[in-house]
């Protein structure tokens, strides 16, 4: 998992062009003016997903993880909270679900594993195959738009 702003993009251009596309794409497009949806970049590959929605108490959502793409996730206004695992040792509630590309893994309160990130307007973060992500999680209900550019393994 990888937090920052996109002020330092060039320091994870490196990690795979696609990476290096998907920031730049972030870095370059003003998303406040687009539609809530979903468009390809280079199709199956990169695509990205526009989101506007309220944040909701962790209790209520799964962590999840996916096996084919790594989320880059960008919040464009508002601010969430994260919730963040490491996958090893870690068993599904809900077994893989090869078409959607993600498994599900309940949150328990007392997981002394599981660590909660604020993530603010002009942060972006990185999700691997290896990391258990909760996206839009907050105590108080906040609005947020949000876009998730998914890359391709």
């Amino acid at each position: 998992m990888i937090i920052d702003t996109l002020d330092n993009i060039a320091l994870y251009t490196h990690l795979s062009p696609r990476i290096a596309a998907a920031l730049k794409h972030l870095a370059d497009t003003d998303f406040s003016k687009l539609e809530v949806g979903s468009y390809e970049l280079d199709g199956k590959d990169l695509f990205v997903i526009v989101n506007d929605y309220q944040t909701k108490p962790k209790e209520n959502q799964p962590f999840e993880v996916h096996r084919r793409y790594i989320d880059v996730q960008f919040v464009v206004s508002g601010e969430e909270e994260f919730g963040y695992l490491p996958l090893k040792d870690q068993l599904p509630s809900k077994p893989y679900h090869d078409k959607h590309d993600y498994a599900e893994f309940d949150y328990e309160p007392n997981q002394a594993d599981a660590a909660f990130i604020p993530l603010k307007a002009g942060m972006f973060a990185l999700f691997f195959p290896q990391d258990i992500h909760m996206p839009g999680t907050g105590s108080t209900p906040t609005q947020v738009r949000k876009v998730v550019i998914k890359v391709k393994v």
